[in-house]
């Protein structure tokens, strides 16, 4: 496996890895295992392995789906929501330095919080089903090699899987213009601008994994999520608000010294935003303080 050939398939690990596990740290992590795995088989046994991007994808593909199973547990225990890890978009940032397993990562619509919400409801198995074969387009035959079931168990686990995201409301992307608007309300402490911004039933989640102070709970409603909001603006002098790309989709970053303290994802229904995913846990927002060369 050439240099070439290595990074096209690390790029496709990642891509695989990232939409199953929703984090960025514990994709790297498992394609880094997959590596480690694959170049620890004897010399005799690679040479054996006719297509090796495949062989990658199905060890790839295991570790994750053990460790969803083993998340599961662990987001049990979690503080507050348990968000997916948000995507930057590192051409809109200085002074990037080194690239960063993010920035290997496509922007489409099935990294969109939303959709990767969505995938947060489904059981360990339907969401490899689901991913591999409606996302990534892996025949079932393959799929069933990652999962150890038959093809036709697998495929009734990615059907399973696509009713899930049919019964889910279909996300739809906020405008920029829309998202600008939040913003400029923010800054102004306008409560009554972040009203008319907001559906009347619009719902924010935040995740602060216990190491920030945030709500425990989703706030419900557009007047208590603009009151909730006005009041961060009043509580957080100095927070600097940047328009940015959030999953491939128009967003907002708070940055306070130069380091991004909280990423805001937005989903909306024309003029008005329907859903928003806060992600204020430190650990999750590592990517989004640019190192300088």
């Amino acid at each position: 496996m050439g240099a070439v050939e290595d990074l096209a398939e690390r790029r496709q690990l990642l891509n695989v890895a990232y939409r199953l596990l929703g984090s960025v740290t514990e994709a790297e992590d498992a394609v880094q295992d997959a590596y480690t795995r694959w170049y620890g088989l004897p010399d005799g046994r690679r040479a054996e392995i006719l297509l090796p991007g495949a062989w990658l994808t199905t060890v790839t593909g295991r570790i994750c789906l053990d460790l969803l199973g083993s998340a599961r547990a662990r987001r049990e225990r979690y503080v507050g929501a348990w968000l997916p890890e948000p995507l930057p978009d590192r051409a809109e940032w200085d002074g990037t330095g080194d690239a960063d397993p993010a920035d290997l990562i496509v922007r489409d619509e099935s990294v969109a919080m939303a959709f990767l919400v969505v995938l947060e409801t489904m059981t360990p198995a339907e969401r490899v089903a689901f991913v591999l074969h409606d996302v990534f387009r892996y025949p079932f035959a393959e799929i069933a090699e990652v999962l150890g079931r038959t093809p036709a168990a697998c495929k009734q686990l990615a059907a399973s899987a696509r009713r899930r995201v049919s019964a889910a409301r279909a996300p739809a992307p906020v405008r920029a213009d829309v998202v600008r608007r939040v913003k400029e309300a923010w800054e102004s402490k306008d409560i009554a601008a972040l009203v008319g911004l907001l559906d009347p039933t619009a719902v924010m989640t935040a995740d602060g994994g216990g190491m920030v102070g945030t709500v425990l709970r989703p706030v419900e409603g557009g007047p208590r999520i603009a009151q909730y909001m006005a009041a961060i603006a009043v509580r957080a002098p100095g927070l600097e608000l940047l328009e940015r790309s959030v999953n491939g989709l128009p967003g907002l970053v708070a940055r306070r010294d130069g380091t991004v303290v909280t990423v805001a994802a937005f989903e909306g229904d024309g003029d008005r935003v329907t859903r928003i995913w806060v992600v204020r846990n430190p650990e999750k927002l590592r990517p989004w303080t640019p190192q300088p060369s």
